[in-house]
């Protein structure tokens, strides 16, 4: 009877240690697990009254399980079956001192057996939620990177993408436009944000996001992975098109070339994950009138003039590069605004120089407006000289007493 306890305490053992290995789980934090909810199995299948302050402790070898009462080391007692008192506690070992927990061991028969029963649902969810956590920490930890994940179904434009351990949903407003998806299909994706939720991790992905580009060219390119090619900024209207600037801290390695590659390879392979979005890379410069001229590549910038009140430029090309510089749709000088942080309003070479030339005109209306000699009457002047005429008639024409003007003859005959 004794060998069948035993035998069955070591299948425990190995049952913890298989469920450890299949589930990512330390062994320790299962043993633990278990003692806690055999604490829980004790208190509430034989503590009616008394010490409700207990420890189990299970043998990490035998799986042999002890249950052990705890008084706590006290000057003077309140309770005596929580407590104890220095004296009584020296007698049993002479190494207590207050406040350490004297132990006694009140097993009770066929305990496992017992706990074993009331312990499973307890295990069983904290098995689920360490399965949760581990899981959340390993996708939290790939944030901001790529991972690769097979389509598994479509609904209502939600594309539903198996990851190994868990599922994903590659919402509309973050597929490429135009790209398809089938049912298998292996897809690389850019993680956004992983969130905790007690159903398991919430994993956001995306496939429209400058990250996955920046990612791409990580993988693809040696010199970007060890930080001899720096990425200094993206712009990106994913399925159509990308600029990308890029900076080298090695004076020896040419940052484009190592972004292109022999004959192209390189970037070529990122085009074909991003099914075929055209990608300029431009060399990144501190001086912003360089590298707004560079961000509006492939079209060639005559001058960038700076506008000392704001964050803007105004940007000069001939008049055949104009509409390359804007792109179709606006969408060149969009990008590169974006890229660069700038406002850019474009001039072609004719217009700006029509701009200059009304400036200038205008400009030498005002100068003549402003030679025209003072011809203005002096008011106080003319105003004396209108009140002494005044006077004048006044005086001819008024009585000079203070009294009614009486009616003339002429008047009375009348």
């Amino acid at each position: 009877m004794a060998k069948a306890t035993v035998k069955k305490k070591d299948e425990v053992i190995l049952a913890l240690k298989a469920i450890a290995e299949e589930k990512g789980i330390s062994e320790e934090m299962l043993f633990e697990t278990l003692e806690d909810a055999m604490i829980a199995a004790y208190k509430k299948n034989y503590v009616s009254s008394g010490s409700q302050n207990v420890r189990v402790n299970i043998d990490r070898e035998t799986g042999e399980i002890k249950v052990f009462s705890l008084r706590q080391v006290v000057e003077e007692v309140q309770d005596d079956q929580d407590e104890i008192t220095l004296e009584e506690a020296k007698a049993i070992h002479p190494k207590y001192e207050l406040l350490d927990f004297v132990e006694n061991e009140v097993t009770p028969a066929n305990f496992a057996r017992v706990a074993a029963q009331s312990a499973k649902q307890i295990v069983t969810q904290r098995i689920k939620e360490a399965e949760r956590s581990i899981l959340y920490n390993q996708y939290h930890e790939k944030e901001f990177d790529v991972i690769t994940g097979t389509v598994q179904r479509k609904d209502k434009g939600n594309i539903y993408i198996d990851l190994g351990k868990t599922e994903t949903v590659l919402t509309p407003s973050e597929q490429i436009p135009g790209e398809n998806y089938e049912f298998n299909d292996k897809i690389l994706l850019y993680i956004v944000e992983v969130k905790q939720n007690p159903k398991g991790p919430m994993i956001s992905v995306s496939r429209t996001h400058p990250g996955l580009v920046k990612r791409l060219f990580e993988k693809e390119v040696p010199e970007i992975y060890d930080g001899i090619v720096e990425i200094k900024a993206i712009s990106r209207e994913a399925g159509s098109r990308t600029k990308i600037a890029v900076h080298s801290n090695d004076p020896e390695v040419e940052p484009m070339g190592a972004c292109v590659g022999p004959r192209g390879t390189r970037v070529q392979n990122i085009v074909n994950e991003l099914r075929n979005e055209k990608i300029d890379i431009i060399r990144w410069s501190k001086d912003p009138k360089e590298f707004i001229a560079n961000a509006l590549s492939p079209a060639k910038v005559l001058d960038v003039i700076i506008i000392e009140d704001g964050n803007s430029c105004k940007v000069i090309v001939d008049d055949n590069q104009l509409s390359l510089a804007i792109g179709k749709e606006g969408q060149n000088v969009r990008l590169a605004a974006k890229l660069t942080g700038w406002k850019i309003d474009i001039k072609s070479k004719k217009q700006y120089e029509a701009d200059l030339a009304a400036r200038e005109e205008l400009k030498s209306v005002e100068v003549e407006a402003s030679e025209v000699p003072d011809t203005e009457v002096n008011a106080p002047d003319l105003n004396e000289e209108i009140e002494v005429e005044a006077e004048v008639l006044v005086g001819e024409t008024l009585p000079e007493t203070e009294s009614e003007v009486e009616p003339s003859d002429e008047d009375e005959d009348k």
